[in-house]
């Protein structure tokens, strides 16, 4: 909560710096009618600065701000107008994380690729949540969790991050979606690359699919009962801890866990809201303050 007006404005010049060729010189997309006051790149910035330092709930953080700082933000909108605002602007919000992350990744050819699970609500209250299932092509399903070794509802984070921890691409999909479906869709992005995963990505045709067609290695351990077998090299089993660190670090400070939505636009939001307030924090880390690209808890303390 330190020097909160300070990280405010460091965060906003970011955002504004790589929104410049889509934003005006006052922050605001352009559109018919009046500007609004509190600008498209301030509901950014403030989205992006309430996931940096915790603030999980939005009544909440806006308690804190009228209580305390309401003088360092008299154009401040109410609650309301911001979630509305912040869910229309979560396009732009990605397009932030995507420029941070083409500086902080640039030149990498080696990724770690894996999943995790986000639940909804607790599994025996499934049968009748109504979180997210406005629409039957973005209501959570059940799944099945191998390492917790659980059946859950929600959804599936599938996350592919270079190996200094960088996530340079991620996609949500219902929990019962297998993993390897996810290098269907990044294919294209990663031509020449190599990418590690877990058993769960252990598929001889694919694997043959991807070198052919866009010459990307997929490494994956195998099983001890093929034919063949051979120990996946300690190397490669130590890098794919990376990503597993990067989940962790969103469960533990960044709360993705914790769901307040009550539709899959405002889930999706706080989703993508989270991942780049994590490359942001990376990003300032490096090229701000000088330390340690991973070190994020302290970043702005």
């Amino acid at each position: 909560m330190y020097n909160l007006v300070w990280k405010f404005k460091k965060i906003l010049s970011i955002v504004k710096k790589n929104l410049i060729d889509v934003l005006d010189e006052h922050g605001n997309l352009t559109r018919p009618g009046n500007k609004p006051k509190f600008s498209d790149a301030e509901v950014i910035t403030l989205s992006l600065l309430s996931e940096a330092l915790m603030f999980d709930s939005e009544h909440y953080l806006f308690k804190v701000l009228n209580k305390n700082f309401k003088a360092a933000f008299p154009n401040l909108i109410d609650r309301s107008g911001y979630n509305r605002r912040r869910k229309n602007l979560n396009w732009l919000t990605e397009r932030v994380w995507r420029s941070l992350v083409k500086k902080l990744a640039f030149g990498e050819v080696t990724f770690v690729i894996d999943s995790m699970p986000i639940q909804i609500c607790k599994f025996s209250r499934a049968k009748r949540s109504r979180v997210c299932r406005e629409r039957y092509e973005t209501a959570p399903d059940y799944g099945f969790c191998a390492a917790q070794n659980q059946t859950y509802f929600g959804y599936k984070l599938h996350g592919l991050a270079s190996l200094n921890g960088i996530i340079t691409d991620f996609e949500l999909t219902k929990a019962n979606v297998a993993d390897i479906h996810y290098l269907q869709e990044i294919k294209y992005r990663y031509p020449g690359c190599t990418i590690l995963g877990d058993k769960a990505y252990l598929n001889n045709p694919l694997q043959t699919e991807l070198f052919e067609e866009q010459r990307i290695l997929l490494n994956t351990p195998m099983r001890k009962n093929q034919k063949n077998y051979r120990k996946q090299p300690a190397i490669f089993r130590k890098s794919r801890k990376r990503i597993e660190t990067i989940f962790s670090q969103f469960c533990g400070q960044f709360k993705i866990q914790t769901n307040y939505a009550k539709c899959f636009d405002g889930f999706a939001t706080r989703l993508m809201a989270k991942i780049a307030a994590f490359t942001l924090l990376q990003f300032l880390n490096i090229f701000e303050f000088g330390r340690e690209l991973n070190h994020v808890k302290h970043t702005l303390i």
